[in-house]
């Protein structure tokens, strides 16, 4: 049977890993044509030197169910973005869906140092990944979007727009930078809903990505051995969930009713009423609220 964005063309600015990567497969599983973009290839690596790339996306996409079109893209460069956008108009003529997840920020930030301790030439080097990538790349992609009525863009960020009002978050380039793609999602709310297409923010919960599964020394399959060390980790969640949300938007009818809006994993599957891939539905904001910012011990009864 075919999937409910057969025919559906989307863009996924970001997609080698994460987030990402998780989007991009749950697009395909759904039946879209998926161009995935980053700067890490079978050939060449960016600067976070890591092996996962925007070929074995495609794959994964394809394997899913869609069709995976790899393109390597830096989104800090605005002729490579046009001359990807021109590509996506060539081939398919539209586009449906816009993924903004630029990031490559790990390594660019430090916990809890102030900006006149932080490294300037690396918060600086953030602030332009994660933000002006994204402007880039909705001033190029957007015209193209439009012409299809029922678009959809997604500005992905960590964490809703009511949690970081209230919270710092990690430093101050790193808390400008999620907050702006925030404020990004609401602005181009009001430039495309009355151009019938829609904007939303999109958080993920604590996403067992893969620099955060090295990161606490586990594997999927296993990264409930972390628990022992990170007891709040219970909640966590695969970039597939995200991806399942994402899904859901742009197969919805009624998708005009989010425009603007900041929205999260664990709040649209309780909408929408998917799962993650183990069947559960985390809803991790809430449980930061109510149990880890609250000093209570690890306990998902509820949460999950």
């Amino acid at each position: 049977m075919p999937g409910p964005l057969e025919g559906k063309v989307a863009l996924v600015a970001g997609a080698t890993r994460g987030a990402g990567r998780g989007i991009a497969v749950e697009l395909g599983a759904a039946g879209a044509t998926v161009y995935v973009t980053g700067r890490t290839t079978r050939a060449r690596r960016s600067e976070y030197d890591r092996p996962e790339t925007i070929e074995d996306t495609a794959d994964l996409v394809t394997a899913a169910g869609g069709r995976g079109i790899a393109v390597p893209t830096d989104h800090l460069d605005p002729a490579a973005v046009r001359a990807l956008v021109d590509r996506v108009d060539d081939e398919q003529g539209r586009l449906d869906v816009l993924v903004n997840d630029i990031w490559g920020g790990e390594h660019l930030f430090a916990w809890d140092a102030p900006v006149w301790e932080h490294d300037l030439d690396k918060g600086l080097r953030l602030l332009r990944l994660a933000v002006e990538t994204h402007a880039i790349t909705s001033h190029h992609a957007l015209p193209l979007l439009l012409r299809t009525p029922g678009g959809l863009v997604v500005e992905m960020t960590d964490g809703t727009a009511d949690y970081n009002r209230d919270t710092y978050r990690v430093s101050f380039f790193y808390d400008i930078a999620k907050s702006s793609v925030l404020r990004m999602a609401f602005a181009l709310g009001h430039e495309l809903g009355p151009r019938g297409a829609t904007a939303v923010a999109l958080t993920p919960g604590w996403m067992r990505s893969e620099i955060m599964l090295d990161q606490f020394g586990v594997r999927e399959d296993n990264w409930r051995d972390a628990l022992v060390e990170v007891p709040h980790f219970a909640v966590s969640e695969t970039p597939r969930y995200v991806g399942r949300a994402v899904a859901a938007l742009a197969a919805d009818p009624r998708l005009a009713r989010w425009n603007g809006q900041s929205l999260s994993s664990g709040g649209l599957a309780g909408v929408y009423g998917f799962t993650d891939l183990d069947g559960s539905r985390p809803d991790a904001w809430r449980y930061l609220v109510e149990v880890q910012d609250a000093g209570k011990p690890a306990d998902v009864t509820g949460y999950r």
